[in-house]
């Protein structure tokens, strides 16, 4: 069993940044790859970024490349997600989750979730 646990979220202007972060089980980034998911209201959950365990390759959906940075803390057992030039599209649930690898397709499939945390781009 693997925990998950988000945080980070809020309510930030269009342009603004957000960093968020997820902790996970001590010991489970050296087995599993971690994603970052988000879903809108009214839209199906997507796969935003992943980072696999063992090479720590990092994996983007085309949307936010060059804005959205995933990170790994292996001594912190954390993984970020640093959001930079959000926008309103940007607006989301986000969830993390644990798999055995990341996938350059980015499905919205874990084997492990967390709750999850609100971001909300508004002016």
């Amino acid at each position: 069993q693997v925990q998950l646990v988000e945080s980070g979220g809020g309510l930030v202007q269009p342009g603004g940044s957000l960093r968020l972060s997820c902790v996970v089980s001590s010991g489970a980034l050296d087995f599993y790859a971690i994603g970052w998911f988000r879903q809108a209201p009214g839209k199906e959950r997507e796969g935003v970024s992943c980072i696999n365990s063992h090479d720590d390759k990092k994996f983007y959906r085309d949307s936010v490349k060059g804005r959205f940075t995933i990170s790994k803390d292996n001594a912190k057992s954390t993984v970020h997600l640093q959001m930079t030039s959000l926008t309103i599209d940007d607006t989301a649930v986000y969830s993390c989750g644990a798999r055995p690898w990341c996938d350059a397709d980015l499905p919205s499939r874990a084997d492990y979730w967390g709750l999850g945390t609100q971001v909300t781009v508004s002016s």
